[in-house]
């Protein structure tokens, strides 16, 4: 059984100004040989992959693995150079080849490419015909097209985020290719799409009403002989698509009566439950966090997380700005600010120097500006770490050059690698505890809760930037009317 293997993810906030170049991919990349190496024994879903290929004994073909995580938009140039890659990979392997599994988000877009994920489903079809199993893992945010369904033979979807199942969603996928090749299983994919849109803060799977819906979907797998595979994907409300909003798969084996039958029972349910997605009662102004966060403060020993979801590239300055003018004597950790200039002026200082920066807000006029500080260097050089928390178990973490900085009570970490603190990695690795700080201003927007949830008392905060929660002030251009309709 020869089986080529790729991944090649990017989430795409459509309105953001900053692209994500072919640079940024090859930084993320790694090929051949070393990609088995770097992903073996990793909870990502090519770790997932391997443990049944190589269970399998599969010759495994390893052709690239590229996950930049969320960002602006690809350009064309690293799409098509990628995806043109991909296709080389698999022709010069095609003598023999079984089938292809891939790893995509669902949620890439590019400037020329509206729905890019389709666009390398076809050029791989192109090459290995109509009938080589080819399976796919995708992100539970994908904004997945009905054509996708008609690419692929087999795919499936995380069920949580946060993402806690990445390695579980990739030995789903491997599991349906190998047993679509060995004749065990003929896949049959149903595919529904639904008018309904949710800002990221509120895919959380684990909050009602959505945590009933995800499992819902999971008992199907077990009460139904013929079902394979269920997957519920969100969608992602950032990037401006004509596929937007959320998606029910159901893969059966070969039966497409029960396929239709599931799915549209899984719509009906999701679509009874819809007006109690959105919780917008849940997310408070930053104008008022630190008057909250006080509050909370006196009233347990427990941190007190400001959740500045809306922030997109990690360089937002809304809660540090406040943070600084509260002049609070509570101690403030902002982890993982991405500022590149910033890292450049510590390292050349130097630790225990004092030096004067603008602080973030770089990237658009809704990241809040940059921040004027005087602030102590407590630490600068280059950090690369194994991660240790649940999404990132195993996996290399690339800080790039960053430096640990200190502006009153408040203490700010930054990078040169657009990076978001999830898990307690960003205070362990620099020497610190979660419980050294009273505050902790992140910038997750689900993926954060494996961790904090249980730790701290969490106050989700909306600001003006590009991932708002009320998605009626973003200028979407591609939205079909009927989601618009139902969702803004």
């Amino acid at each position: 059984m020869k089986i080529a293997v790729a991944g090649l993810a990017l989430e795409s906030v459509s309105f953001l100004p900053v692209f994500t170049e072919k640079s940024d991919f090859d930084l993320a990349a790694c090929r051949a040989g070393a990609m088995l190496d770097v992903l073996r024994s990793t909870e990502t879903v090519g770790g997932g992959f391997l443990d049944v290929l190589e269970t399998e004994c599969a010759q495994i073909v390893p052709i690239f693995y590229v996950d930049c995580s969320a960002g602006g938009p690809a350009t064309d140039e690293a799409f098509e150079a990628y995806r043109d890659e991909l296709i080389k990979g698999i022709e010069d392997n095609l003598d023999g080849l079984s089938g292809v599994l891939l790893y995509l988000h669902g949620a890439m877009t590019t400037p020329g490419y509206l729905d890019p994920e389709s666009e390398i489903l076809e050029a791989v079809r192109s090459v290995i015909g109509p009938d080589m199993p080819l399976s796919v893992a995708f992100d539970l945010h994908g904004n997945l097209s009905l054509k996708t369904a008609q690419l692929c033979s087999s795919f499936c979807g995380f069920h949580y985020s946060p993402h806690t199942d990445m390695a579980e969603t990739g030995r789903r996928a491997a599991r349906l290719l190998v047993d679509q090749i060995n004749g065990v299983v003929a896949p049959n994919i149903t595919m529904k799409k639904l008018p309904i849109v949710l800002p990221s803060i509120f895919t959380a799977t684990g909050i009602e009403p959505l945590a009933d819906l995800v499992e819902h979907g999971l008992d199907q797998v077990q009460r139904e002989a013929a079902v394979l595979d269920v997957s519920l994907f969100c969608g992602f409300a950032y990037a401006d698509v004509p596929d937007i909003g959320l998606s029910v798969v159901v893969v059966t084996d070969g039966d497409a009566e029960t396929g239709e039958r599931v799915a549209q029972a899984y719509c009906d349910k999701i679509n009874a439950a819809a007006e109690n997605l959105n919780h917008q009662e849940q997310v408070v102004p930053h104008t008022e966090a630190f008057k909250i966060a006080k509050r909370l403060l006196g009233q347990s020993n427990k941190p007190v997380v400001l959740l500045e979801h809306a922030d997109r590239f990690n360089d937002s300055t809304w809660l540090l700005k406040k943070a600084i003018e509260a002049q609070l004597t509570a101690e403030i950790m902002v982890p993982y600010l991405w500022d590149p200039e910033s890292v450049k002026k510590c390292k050349a200082s130097g630790t225990g120097s004092k030096v004067t920066l603008k602080l973030g807000g770089w990237t658009s006029d809704k990241a809040g500006g940059p921040v004027s500080v005087e602030a102590e260097i407590l630490w600068a050089g280059h950090k690369t770490y194994i991660g240790s928390g649940p999404m990132r178990l195993g996996r290399p973490v690339d800080l790039g050059d960053a430096a640990v900085i200190r502006v009153g009570s408040v203490t700010v970490i930054l990078t040169s690698i657009s990076t978001t603190a999830i898990d307690e990695d960003c205070f362990l690795q620099f020497g610190y505890q979660l419980t050294d700080f009273d505050i902790v201003i992140l910038r997750s927007k689900t993926h954060f809760r494996a961790v904090y949830e249980q730790k701290t008392r969490i106050i989700v905060v909306d600001t003006p930037d590009w991932g708002t929660a009320d998605l009626s002030l973003l200028p979407y251009e591609h939205m079909p009317e009927a989601v618009r309709l139902s969702s803004l």
